[in-house]
């Protein structure tokens, strides 16, 4: 049965960036390095732009999971970090849900490392307690797409929506009038193709 079209709201949503942590990024297996670190860093550049509360959290920093990429903390200076001790779903962490909720945000867009465990587990728990939730698939990722896809059908099938940074950052902002150069400077900073659209239209307005 379908479903309404749930929009994503700027004004409704908090960003969560869980366990992209050293570590744990050694075992994405189901997409390049290199493409995924930069998707990471465009869902949390979206989050900076569109000024989304952000929240950190680590698990078992301490044990082989290693630190948090620095880049994040570099980042969001600001933003909850929630170094957790050793729950496994984050959301078993009472710090961590009591600063979700503090947002007073009821759109959770999440993302992180493993996507079957570290994703998946929060994401299931917030939609359990009427949370509309956003996982966006290309900044999460794991061993393999048999594991990746399993992922995804079991959040689907709870109700949550899976989604790209891309389309993350096109829903939020809804109309290219509302700052085409800042859009627009997002998309050519982490899509290289997009810089080469972004070159060739400004060469050829610049000649107008």
């Amino acid at each position: 049965m379908s479903k309404p079209y749930v929009r994503l709201d700027r004004d409704n949503a908090v960003v969560l960036l869980v366990d992209h942590q050293a570590g744990l990024l050694s075992l994405v297996r189901d997409i390049d390095p290199d493409r995924f670190k930069n998707n990471v860093l465009a869902l949390a550049d979206a989050a900076k732009f569109f000024k989304l509360p952000t929240i950190l959290t680590t698990s078992f920093e301490s044990g082989p999971n290693g630190p948090l990429m620095p880049e994040l903390k570099e980042m969001f200076p600001d933003a909850p970090y929630i170094a957790r001790p050793g729950q496994i779903n984050a959301w078993d962490n009472e710090d961590f849900v009591k600063a979700i909720k503090a947002t007073g945000k009821k759109q959770i867009i999440i993302a992180g490392v493993v996507t079957e465990v570290c994703v998946a587990f929060p994401a299931l728990s917030a939609i359990e307690e009427g949370f509309e939730v956003f996982v966006v698939a290309d900044a999460s990722g794991t061993f393999n797409e048999m594991t990746r896809d399993a992922a995804w059908d079991r959040m689907s099938a709870a109700g949550a929506q899976m989604m790209t940074w891309f389309g993350v950052a096109c829903e939020l902002h809804r109309d290219w009038r509302n700052d085409i150069e800042g859009l627009a400077t997002l998309c050519s900073n982490h899509i290289p193709d997009y810089r080469n659209l972004m070159t060739s239209y400004s060469t050829l307005t610049a000649k107008k």
